[in-house]
């Protein structure tokens, strides 16, 4: 199935006369409205602390529940992908990275960004995810909130890519490891 099929009706009109225009658009025959299906824009943190551990969650919602990932979330309306890493990075794990002293050793840094499919209430919802680093110091509270069911902290060579359930998350944490 096409994605442009879950939409039946012009959101600008209700008219059934709601059809493919092209691959990523349907146009309304009757007020000429055009939807363009594009991609939604969603963060990735990898977290680092000093002794070069990296964070890691395990997921405690569907998709992919119970299998790792890295801390990130979807970007809300008139929200920047930084202050949205920075908002799911508290809301996941409870660290205010724009309060907390990092010690001039750590900032936000983008590092680049990958397509995803991301399987919502049935629906595929494409993204394009923006991956982040950030040090921080290993002695930073950290506790699991909101869709997360557990936080801790990973040595670079025990990572095991094939425990994490996200393919974007997998591929973009293994392309900034180099390997």
């Amino acid at each position: 199935m096409h994605y442009l099929d879950k939409f039946k009706y012009c959101p600008a009109c209700g008219s059934v006369h709601f059809d493919e225009n092209d691959f990523k658009s349907k146009r309304c025959a009757d007020c000429g409205f055009t939807y363009y299906f594009n991609a939604s824009a969603a963060t990735v943190a990898i977290i680092e602390n000093e002794k070069g551990e990296l964070l890691v969650c395990r997921r405690g919602c569907e998709p992919a529940k119970g299998t790792l990932d890295l801390i990130g979330g979807f970007v809300d309306p008139g929200e920047t992908s930084e202050g949205a890493i920075a908002r799911e990075i508290l809301e996941e794990t409870g660290i205010d990275i724009n309060s907390m002293d990092l010690k001039g050793n750590a900032k936000l840094t983008y590092l680049f960004s990958g397509p995803n499919t991301y399987n919502f209430s049935n629906f595929l919802v494409h993204t394009t995810d923006a991956f982040f680093h950030i040090l921080i110091p290993s002695s930073t509270k950290i506790e699991a909130h909101d869709d997360v069911a557990e936080v801790f902290w990973v040595k670079r060579d025990e990572v095991v890519f094939e425990d994490f359930g996200l393919d974007s998350v997998r591929e973009g944490f293994r392309k900034w490891l180099g390997k």
